[in-house]
């Protein structure tokens, strides 16, 4: 007898455990999750925020590798707030949202001027959101934006995502900036939060006589020449102060912001030639060391001294070039140095005079200069980065160029 009943207890037991596994197995399967691989936020007329969510497409790729041409679904809200947003999606949807694969936030420019630091807290609070995932300001809509970013060397958008900001490492037309940095800095006493600046090209914008031509450094999201099939680009550089957006750095701008931070391998840049001023000569130049920041307190105003450090070689040659003759290759580096200084200047005096932001994080060297974290707070960095002065030197050694070696 005593046989019999543990024999149904273990029948009982079995049953029990096997139900609660297909209960836990159906909550968690795959097929009842919408992975969002991207996150657009647009200001709303009738609510707080537009939310916009990406979804990849679980058949975007075919059994022979071929991919389809919209591999991603995309679907919007307004909604109170982000979690609000997602709730209604989960509802629209008949799937819970993951944003566990999420590789991109995009805020619009007409939103992030309003201040984003309860979409950032919401999402850092968020353990699916990881820090790692860039974060963008875009000149039109965000869900625009997305909308146009579409793959054209990959079969999945999410390979596209992965790569986004691996030309800044050799253009330094843009950055890689993510949400996790961003939150960091802006609860940062030494420095200010930056992100990626985007934008929509068209062939009625590169044919707009308006769009600058003189130097093609001088550029941003929204004003290039370029012409494709993917519309979506990334050029230059979205400004913050706290977490509201002050402004935007152009290409070379942006350039100037990396070298700054020692965040570029290498990069192409046109310096007036030392014969001609109306020609110009290509230069890839390669950082020798990292840049040397010095700061200090005079009559209450940051003094800061920059130094930088290339060596180069010469990209643009004719048939007349005589790039061999140290004398001419004095002459170029001397010109590559003057044009940087130039350039480094301007972007560290916007930067202070213009948006009293210091992004290049050039407050954590003006520490030295008080004696307590108390005298450093009571100074108020945050508000007397605007008195900043500099000082750049630039050393470049650019050599002849590969042909003529």
């Amino acid at each position: 007898m005593k046989s019999k009943f543990i024999k149904i207890f273990i029948v009982i037991l079995l049953i029990i455990l096997t139900l609660s596994f297909n209960s836990s197995y159906q909550s968690l399967s795959i097929s009842n999750i919408a992975f969002v691989v991207s996150m657009a936020i647009d200001t709303s007329t009738t609510n707080n925020l537009k939310v916009t969510f990406q979804f990849t497409k679980p058949s975007s790729v075919s059994e022979n590798g071929s991919s389809d041409s919209d591999s991603s679904i995309v679907n919007s809200v307004e909604a109170s707030s982000i979690s609000s947003a997602i709730n209604l999606m989960n509802a629209y949807v008949g799937k819970e949202l993951s944003l566990s694969h999420c590789k991109l936030i995009v805020f619009s420019e007409e939103f992030a001027k309003n201040g984003i630091s309860d979409e950032i807290f919401t999402l850092m609070n968020d353990n699916q959101v990881r820090p790692s995932t860039n974060i963008v300001v875009s000149k039109c809509t965000a869900k625009s934006y997305i909308e146009n970013s579409k793959p054209i060397f990959e079969p999945l958008i999410t390979k596209y995502y992965e790569g986004y900001t691996n030309s800044s490492s050799y253009t330094g037309y843009t950055t890689d900036a993510t949400i996790g940095r961003f939150f960091n800095n802006m609860n940062c006493d030494t420095c200010e939060p930056f992100a990626i600046l985007g934008g929509i090209n068209s062939e009625s914008k590169a044919s707009d006589s308006t769009v600058p031509s003189e130097k093609d450094s001088n550029i941003k999201s929204n004003e290039s020449a370029i012409t494709g099939s993917l519309r979506s680009e990334n050029i230059g550089l979205a400004v913050f102060k706290d977490d509201t957006l002050v402004g935007e750095l152009t290409a070379i701008e942006n350039l100037a912001f990396l070298c700054t931070r020692n965040q570029i391998d290498g990069f192409l840049i046109s310096v007036p030639s030392p014969n001609d001023e109306n020609k110009s000569i290509d230069i890839y130049l390669t950082p020798q060391k990292n840049t040397k920041i010095k700061a200090s307190i005079v009559n209450g105003s940051p003094y800061i001294n920059l130094e930088y450090t290339f060596t180069g070689r010469i990209y643009s040659m004719s048939s007349d070039s005589d790039y061999l003759n140290n004398d001419i290759l004095t002459e170029v580096s001397d010109v590559c140095n003057s044009y940087l200084e130039s350039v480094f200047s301007a972007f560290l005096y916007k930067t202070a005079k213009e948006f009293n932001s210091d992004i290049v994080g050039i407050g954590k060297h003006i520490l030295s200069s008080f004696e307590t974290s108390s005298d450093f707070e009571e100074y108020d960095w945050s508000q007397n980065y605007k008195n900043s002065f500099f000082n750049v030197n630039v050393q470049s050694n650019v050599k002849s160029g590969f042909l003529l070696m």
